[in-house]
């Protein structure tokens, strides 16, 4: 049997996979939506995954799409999206399952600096709304947007204020 330990206590492969999928919102830098989905669906997927029906599942989604000003862009697909956009349906989906943490790795990497901006803008709005955001990045300029840095140089850890 497999084994792990996050969080400070062991569990078992299947408490490891409902904690990813109810607890933690994953943001990537390549967005990973699905090309042939439209925004919408990408969304509510992992709620139909999860066993939530389609309509309130919907409902949840508008709500979120609302939020982040894609009310116009529901039925796009990925492809006729601009990078913040997409970056946003990615955050969207995220924000869905109502997580206790959000994960984002890199999550300005592939943006311009402009859609940059309003997605750290997002995460400053969304950190006030109670919700607990973990960025990963390497550029200096967006761990300043950050209320708590911690730096890791040649394997160790450092924290405090980035210059």
């Amino acid at each position: 049997m497999f084994y792990c330990c996050i969080f400070s206590y062991v569990c078992k492969e299947r408490e490891l996979v409902r904690i990813r999928n109810q607890e933690i919102g994953f943001i990537f830098q390549n967005y990973h939506l699905i090309p042939t989905y439209s925004v919408m669906q990408n969304i509510i997927m992992p709620l139909l995954m999860r066993g939530q029906d389609r309509r309130s599942a919907e409902k949840e989604c508008r709500e979120i799409v609302d939020m982040l000003g894609l009310s116009d862009r529901i039925h796009h697909k990925p492809s006729e999206l601009s990078g913040g956009q997409r970056q946003r349906v990615a955050i969207a989906r995220a924000l869905c399952s109502k997580p206790s943490l959000l994960l984002a790795d890199e999550p300005t990497g592939a943006l311009d600096q402009n859609s940059g901006t309003e997605v750290l803008k997002l995460f400053t709005k969304l950190h006030e709304m109670g919700n607990t955001i973990v960025m990963i990045t390497h550029d200096l300029n967006v761990a300043k947007w950050a209320e708590r840095t911690v730096r890791i140089v040649d394997g160790e850890m450092f924290e405090g204020e980035v210059n």
